[in-house]
Formats: structure tokens, sequence, C-alpha cells
């Protein structure tokens, strides 16, 4: 279970405040795979790091009954003078795994080669994704948060992302951010749509991309 309580948060813009996140009061449910949907700017990967802890609120608080991984996806989730290796290490003391479990499977899930023991800063952002990616597929969340990540890499090594997302999900929830449909469709069961602040939950995925379509057409024609 994941739930706002009063959530906002902004930005300033040019001199202008900018409200990205507006009194959000949701819970949403345990045990479904949420697309979490928007137009670009709509503020979904703001939202993804309030949740993992990363970026706080202006105001509000985000209450959860389980572990919540980092935005897989996110830049920022390692540190560049550390190597991949190091950085995966790092992050089993914090979650309490098994470090040479970890740094094991990461190299075999990443294929990062000999990258793997050079610092984070020389990697390419798909580079980034992929030690991202296979960190968090390493430890077991009750809720994952994934930001267009399983679309890393060449056609073989999305194909095994998204069987090991599958898996990961059978016993957990989770929230993922996509442009592509498809990929929402496979992997989703139910959506959420952030617009102008506010965040709508739809039961019903297809209602869901209907609305977010809808969205998007709307502020093109503006």
């Amino acid at each position: 279970m994941i739930r706002f309580e009063n959530l906002s948060k902004s930005y300033w813009v040019r001199g202008e405040r900018k409200v990205v996140i507006d009194h959000l009061d949701l819970t949403l449910p345990t045990g479904r795979s949420l697309a979490l949907l928007g137009r670009n700017g709509a503020g979904k990967s703001t939202l993804m790091q309030i949740i993992a802890g990363i970026l706080r609120p202006d105001s509000g608080r985000v209450v959860s009954d389980g572990t919540i991984s980092w935005p897989v996806g996110f830049a920022g989730s390692f540190h560049p003078q550390l190597t991949g290796a190091e950085n995966v290490r790092f992050i089993a003391r914090i979650y309490g795994v098994d470090g040479d479990d970890l740094v094991a499977f990461v190299a075999h899930f990443a294929e990062l080669g000999k990258h793997y023991h050079m610092p984070v800063r020389s990697y390419s952002s798909g580079m980034r994704a992929r030690l991202t990616f296979g960190a968090s597929m390493g430890i077991r969340f009750d809720t994952y948060l994934v930001d267009e990540a399983t679309s890393v890499g060449d056609a073989a090594f999305r194909a095994k992302s998204r069987e090991y997302f599958a898996d990961r999900v059978k016993n957990a929830s989770a929230i993922l951010v996509s442009h592509e449909m498809g990929q929402v469709r496979q992997f989703c069961d139910a959506g959420i749509v952030l617009s102008e602040g506010k965040l709508l939950y739809f039961e019903d995925l297809e209602e869901a991309i209907r609305v977010h379509l809808q969205l998007v057409e709307a502020k093109r024609s503006r």
C-alpha cells in the first residue's frame, strides 16, 4: 500500500511557481502493477522520486507499509566516483542483502564487462540504466518503481529485462512509467494519470490509456 497525504510539490521556473503535485490525497492498492501516465512535463519523474524518498515534497507525506525500490532509470541513483560494482555492494549493505550475491547477479544481468569495475561517471546513459535496473531486479522489493528502463539495450537485453521484471511483479506491486502503450499493456493491470497536479486512479487500464491520450491530444491542439 502507498498512500499520499496532502502531497504537494512545486518549482520556480523563470520567476513563476509551477505546481506539479497539488495536494494529492490518494491510496494506491497493494499487489497491482500501475501505469503512471501523463504528458511530458506533467511531473511523473518528480512523483516517482518523492515516492522513493529521493525528493522531498513541499508539504504532505507518502506512507507505505512495504519496501520501495529507487526509480529504476534515475541517473542519480549511484555515486559517480565509485565503480558499478562498488555502488552495487554499497546498495547491498543499505538493503541488508548479501553483497557478493548481488554483485554477481548484476555482473551477469547488466552485461557491462570491464566497465562494471570502472567509475559510473564514465558510463553512458544506457549503461547507467542497465546497472540500476540490474541492481533493482537483484533485490526483492514490495513495490518496484520503473521509469522507461526496460527499453534500454538491444533486443535481446530488452527481452531479458522484461522477463525479469514480469517475474518480480508476480509477487509485488509496481509503478511503471512508459511512453510505449504496448509495454504498458504487457505489464500493467490498472492506471494512474497525472495531469495539472492531480492524480486519477483507473481500475480499467484501457480507460486510463484513453484519458491519457485525450490529454496529450488536447495539449497538441492548443
